[in-house]
């Protein structure tokens, strides 16, 4: 945990941005706030594109010693030198990244808002399990990760649990007590300075 004991923050890029001016971005909020790992998260299947997106965002983030992880691809977290893949299909990929990826790298698993799926995906061995959203949201079906759900997991399982998707100031302060970490992505990148925003949603939760 950090100093003011909230949980931990776990960084998600935007699913586009540019190469001109995301890097000073990213390093902005790295350098103003405590990050424990990055997931690039970019969307599309441009191989060049996400390997080039992977490089300029690995090498701010390991000069600052955050992990990476990157969305889905495990061929291109081994390419290029990052710490690991984040799964967006539940507990069935984990096993098969483990063994591509090695004991040492990082597997984390999203789970929606399905602890049996959040269940498997520890048993099959992920680091973390992610649930969302938890907040109000129009894509997909809607269904909320709601509290309960993260309360009942940090009682019972040891698999470090994070909250995302849709955070607010007010939310994050609910979760806070029942989280290891806070998913924070687009909460932030639409703003002029992300730093400061990101200061703004985690003050509450702070206290």
């Amino acid at each position: 945990m950090a100093e003011n004991d909230r949980p931990q923050i776990y960084l998600i890029t935007p699913p586009d941005f540019d190469l001109g001016s995301f890097p000073n971005r990213l390093a902005s909020v790295l350098d103003a706030e405590e990050i424990a790992c990055i997931r690039l998260a970019l969307a599309g299947g441009d191989e060049d594109r996400i390997g080039r997106a992977a490089d300029a965002v690995r090498l701010i983030a390991h000069e600052r010693d955050v992990a990476v992880v990157i969305e889905t691809h495990l061929k291109l977290a081994e390419r290029h030198g990052l710490d690991g893949v984040h799964l967006s299909d539940g507990a069935r990929s984990v096993r098969e990244a483990r063994k591509a990826l090695g004991a040492d790298a990082i597997v984390g698993a999203f789970c929606g808002t399905s602890r049996h799926e959040g269940m498997n995906a520890g048993e099959a061995g992920a680091d973390y399990v992610a649930f969302g959203p938890v907040g109000e949201t129009a894509l997909g079906t809607g269904a909320r990760a709601e509290r309960d759900l993260f309360a009942w997991w940090s009682e019972m399982i040891e698999v470090p649990v994070v909250a995302e998707g849709g955070l607010t100031a007010s939310l994050a302060a609910d979760f806070a007590p029942v989280t290891d970490f806070f998913g924070v992505g687009g909460e932030i990148w639409s703003a002029d300075d992300p730093a400061r925003a990101l200061k703004e949603l985690l003050t509450v939760s702070a206290r």
